[in-house]
């Protein structure tokens, strides 16, 4: 069962992996990651803001979810990804994947992540010292992504 949420509110943790594990016996592995605004260059970032085409994202996060159940064996995936103005040290997105092995539950996650971090339709921008600028993708994020490539 996959849940994949674009969502204002904040998340809980806890509440996510229950609903993650809930009514299967057989899980024996469950990662988390959960995704938080930093102030990466040290400059006083004061907010970012997430903005994205809902038709087109929920799209690519259903497809990136059917990639990964296709790589690994996976009982659950959790994708919920915030959008709107966000402080430093919010959350900003959480991936959970569960399976019955450690392996495929840390590699789906890692793979998740990857991708949303270089191919999915979400565009930031940072609010700092009143001025706005848009996050471009960094190099290592596309690196890290294309291990994942045949």
């Amino acid at each position: 069962m996959d849940k994949i949420i674009v969502q204002e509110e904040d998340f809980d943790l806890s509440t996510e992996v229950g609903l993650a594990r809930e009514g299967n016996s057989a899980t024996g592995a469950i990662v988390s990651f959960v995704g938080t605004v930093r102030d990466l260059e040290g400059d006083s970032l004061s907010s970012m803001t997430l903005e994205h085409y809902p038709q087109m994202t929920e799209k690519s996060l259903k497809s990136v979810a059917l990639k990964a159940r296709e790589r690994w064996e996976i009982q659950a995936i959790t994708i919920i990804h915030r959008i709107g103005e966000l402080q430093v040290q919010d959350q900003i997105v959480l991936v959970i994947a569960t399976s019955e092995h450690r392996g495929d539950a840390f590699d789906a996650c890692h793979f998740i992540m990857d991708y949303l971090k270089t191919d999915a339709p979400f565009w930031k921008k940072e609010s700092v010292n009143n001025k706005d600028r848009w996050v471009e993708s960094r190099d290592s994020d596309t690196d890290q992504k294309n291990r994942w490539e045949p």
